[in-house]
């Protein structure tokens, strides 16, 4: 197989049931870079199985890590992806003609298939989920810790074709990941000069769920629709509910400094 001049960057710990997948669907690519930090699985294993460059790192956070990621690919084109995502066959031919230049941009965006139980969620916010993917590395960066966002210096274009994403396997992986999640957000926003109320997490919590299940279709994915909608209105209260928290504790914390003789 002609290889594509191609650099495939992920980020790993602990994806021995993901990453095989994933690997599998960019044997296309001429190089795959992948930065663990720290697994203790056999994802070192299945890396190296697939001819992967394999390197272990301390976690930086979600932004920094992928930078870490891009900048060791040798290729100027990257397709940078999750261990849970997969490359169809007739997105991998989109992706060989645009790095073989005809595509005209400096990235490329794919629209991903979040699938959640073996089914396509088709609606809530997770369709059509827009992500960019395929970029030329001098001019692109990720900026953020938790929900990383990818910035392309130059044109970006959004392509029909999808990727697909293999998400959570149980709704108690989903709910988990949402309080982490949740809490590294509050504590950027605080660090951001923003502030919330209780209102704030009620409200914007409430909306959430209704822009999903009702406005967003969620209820015609059945009972996974109403999970996803709550997981999303619950995610936004705990994250302001929190930024709360942190912004009171540290008001208490003051008063309590001025106190002190």
């Amino acid at each position: 197989m002609n290889k594509v001049p191609l650099s495939v960057a992920i980020i790993t710990k602990n994806e021995e049931t993901d990453l095989p997948g994933c690997l599998e669907s960019v044997l296309f690519a001429a190089e795959v870079v992948i930065v663990d930090c720290g697994s203790v699985d056999r994802t070192a294993d299945i890396a190296k199985e697939f001819g992967a460059r394999f390197l272990v790192e301390p976690w930086k956070g979600y932004g920094p890590q992928k930078n870490s990621a891009l900048e060791k690919c040798s290729y100027d084109w990257v397709l940078t992806l999750d261990a849970d995502e997969r490359v169809p066959p007739e997105t991998a031919l989109k992706i060989e003609e645009l790095v073989l230049g005809q595509g005209g941009a400096d990235g490329y965006s794919f629209r991903r298939k979040n699938l959640f139980h073996g089914k396509w969620i088709s609606s809530t916010d997770w369709w059509p989920d827009e992500v960019t993917r395929l970029i030329k590395k001098n001019k692109s960066r990720f900026e953020g810790l938790t929900h990383e966002r990818l910035v392309v210096d130059g044109l970006t274009k959004r392509l029909k074709c999808c990727i697909e994403h293999f998400s959570y396997n149980s709704y108690s992986e989903l709910f988990t990941k949402l309080d982490g999640y949740s809490t590294e957000q509050a504590g950027q926003m605080l660090a951001a000069g923003k502030r919330a109320g209780p209102c704030d997490a009620l409200f914007r919590g409430a909306w959430m769920f209704f822009r999903n299940y009702f406005l967003r279709l969620g209820f015609s994915a059945g009972f996974d629709g109403f999970v996803i909608s709550l997981s999303k209105g619950l995610g936004t209260f705990l994250k302001y509910a929190k930024l709360y928290e942190l912004t009171n504790s540290g008001r208490k914390g003051l008063a309590s400094k001025e106190k002190t003789p």
